[in-house]
């Protein structure tokens, strides 16, 4: 299987690699001041689109990176999902951000587990982390829903995201395993 065959599919998703057409609707996100007040605040179309080459061009090198998260019933982009992990990052992040209009549905949990799923399994990660702002309650919600927890707090490294306060959640491999477990 190569890079561009990996898909994910869940009860209402679809989570694949990133494609142009997934564009118009990563650019309304980046547009909006409120939608991405806690991911490095809003972008004008030209810097979004820089922004957006930046998961393509980690697929292509490290072989993983932020999914496309697909609405099954629409065919709708409704936000990225999956591994991050840039030079100097704190930890192997499972990140996310979302369309405003796809907030509210449970698409960031649906499609968290199946990446952290593909993550342990396929990466070998022994661990994630969850990068959120501390103000960012929504995401630590979703955080506590997966299962983990605050690990520490500290600041975004490189530059420029050094001057991001964050707190770190996250969990082990095994941690994930006793929840999934226990959830059924």
């Amino acid at each position: 299987m190569t890079v561009a065959d990996i898909r994910l599919e869940t009860e209402r998703l679809v989570l694949r690699l990133p494609q142009a057409g997934d564009f118009e609707r990563y650019a309304e996100l980046m547009a909006d001041a409120d939608a991405c007040r806690y991911i490095g605040g809003h972008l004008p179309r030209g810097a979004a689109w820089r922004k957006f080459l930046q998961m393509p061009g980690a697929w292509l090198l490290q072989g993983f990176a932020m999914f496309s998260v697909i609405e099954k019933s629409s065919g709708r982009w409704v936000g990225q999902m999956g591994p991050w992990k840039p030079e100097g990052w704190p930890g192997n992040e499972i990140g996310y951000a979302f369309h405003p209009d796809a907030w509210g549905r449970g698409y960031a949990h649906e499609s968290a587990v199946a990446a952290i799923d593909w993550a342990f399994d396929t990466l070998g990660w022994d661990d994630i982390v969850h990068c959120i702002a501390p103000e960012n309650f929504a995401s630590k919600r979703v955080a506590e829903r997966l299962g983990s927890h605050l690990l520490r707090t500290g600041r975004l490294l490189p530059p420029p995201s050094e001057t991001a306060d964050v707190e770190l959640w996250g969990q082990t491999r095994a941690q994930w395993a006793a929840g999934r477990a226990a959830r059924g």
